[in-house]
C-alpha cells in the first residue's frame, strides 16, 4: 500500500469569497467507509499521518487542512477562523465525500468542531473520538496556547525549527525523533529570511485572543454542554492524564451526561495525545473497528 497521502481540495465559503480547503487523503478513494481527522488550533491534517496509515487498510482516511493552515487557503477576514464557520467546511467536506456516514477523530479544536457537528440533526456520523477536550476548556490551558499562538517565528534550519517546537509541546508526550521530525516538517514552510516559519496564518490567534481566556472558558461552555448532550453517536473520549485543558471532572461527567463517552487516559502526556504511539493508535483502532 502507499504510504503517501492524495491532496484534494474542497471548496469552502465565507461573506463574498470561497476559499480552498486541502485535505490529505489515504486508503481506497471508493471505499465507503469514511474516517474524517480533524487538528488542533495550529496544527494540520498531516498530524494524523501515522494514524491514517494504520487505518487505511479499513477506511478511506481524510484529514483537511483547516483554513488558515498547512496547504490551505488563508483568509481575508480573520473573523471568519471560528467554529461555527470551520462546522460549514466540515458539511462541505462531508458532501464533497458523499458518503452515507462517517467516522471521526478531532483533536482539541477539532473535537470542540466535532462536537457542534455532532449536534446537528441529520448528521451522518457513526461514531467520534474527541481527544482532549470537552465543553468546559480550563483555563490555565487556554492562557498556555494563548502566549504562543500567532507569535511570528523565523528558524534558519528545520533542526532549530523543531527543538524550538519541542519546548513549546512537551505535553504532547515523548516521541522518538523521528516521530517528531515527521510531526514538525508540515508545520514548517519557507519564509522570506532563507529559513523556516510556521505553516498558518498568525491571524487566526485574533479570534482566539479577542476575550480574556477565563471569559473564553465561561462563555462556551453551556453552549458546548448543550452540543455534546444532543450528540447521538458513539464517543470515545482521551485524555492525557496531566492535561491543563481538559479536567479530570468534566471528562467524568463526559462519561455520564449526553453520549456517555468510554474514557481512556495515557499516562505520561499533557494537551494533547498526538495519536503515535502505539498504545493511542491501538485505542482509537479497537473503538472505531469493535463490532
Amino acid at each position: 500500500m502507499n504510504d503517501s497521502p492524495r491532496l484534494i481540495h474542497v471548496p469552502c465559503l465565507r461573506p463574498g469569497a470561497i476559499y480552498r480547503m486541502a485535505c490529505w487523503e489515504w486508503g481506497d478513494p471508493a471505499n465507503e467507509r469514511v474516517l474524517v481527522c480533524v487538528h488542533g488550533l495550529t496544527r494540520q491534517g498531516r498530524d494524523f499521518a501515522t494514524l491514517a496509515r494504520a487505518m487505511a487498510g479499513e477506511y478511506r482516511v481524510v484529514c483537511p487542512d483547516v483554513l488558515g493552515r498547512g496547504r490551505s487557503d488563508w483568509l481575508k477576514d480573520p473573523m471568519g477562523y471560528a467554529v461555527p464557520y470551520y462546522v460549514a467546511d466540515m458539511v462541505s467536506l462531508l458532501s464533497r465525500l458523499d458518503a452515507r456516514e462517517v467516522d471521526w477523530v478531532g483533536t482539541s479544536m477539532g473535537g470542540l468542531i466535532g462536537m457542534s457537528l455532532g449536534a446537528l440533526a441529520n448528521a451522518p456520523l457513526r461514531r467520534m473520538v474527541i481527544n482532549d477536550v470537552g465543553p468546559d476548556i480550563e483555563a490555565e490551558g487556554l492562557a498556555r496556547i494563548g502566549d504562543y499562538v500567532g507569535v511570528y517565528r523565523h528558524w534558519d534550519t528545520e533542526a532549530e525549527a523543531a527543538e524550538f517546537l519541542h519546548g513549546i509541546s512537551e505535553s504532547f508526550g515523548p516521541h522518538t525523533s523521528e516521530q517528531w521530525l515527521e510531526l514538525c516538517r508540515a508545520q514548517l514552510r519557507p519564509d522570506d529570511g532563507g529559513g523556516v516559519t510556521l505553516h498558518y496564518d498568525l491571524r487566526i490567534a485574533e479570534v482566539f485572543k479577542s476575550l480574556p481566556p477565563e471569559q473564553v472558558a465561561r462563555t462556551g461552555s453551556a453552549a458546548l454542554w448543550q452540543a455534546y448532550e444532543a450528540m447521538r453517536c458513539e464517543v470515545l473520549l482521551l485524555r492525557g492524564k496531566e492535561s491543563d485543558l481538559l479536567s479530570p471532572a468534566t471528562a467524568q461527567a463526559m462519561t455520564q451526561r449526553g453520549p456517555r463517552a468510554r474514557l481512556v487516559e495515557f499516562e505520561g502526556v499533557g494537551h494533547a495525545p498526538m495519536l503515535v504511539q502505539p498504545d493511542q493508535v491501538q485505542a482509537v483502532r479497537d473503538f472505531l473497528l469493535s463490532p
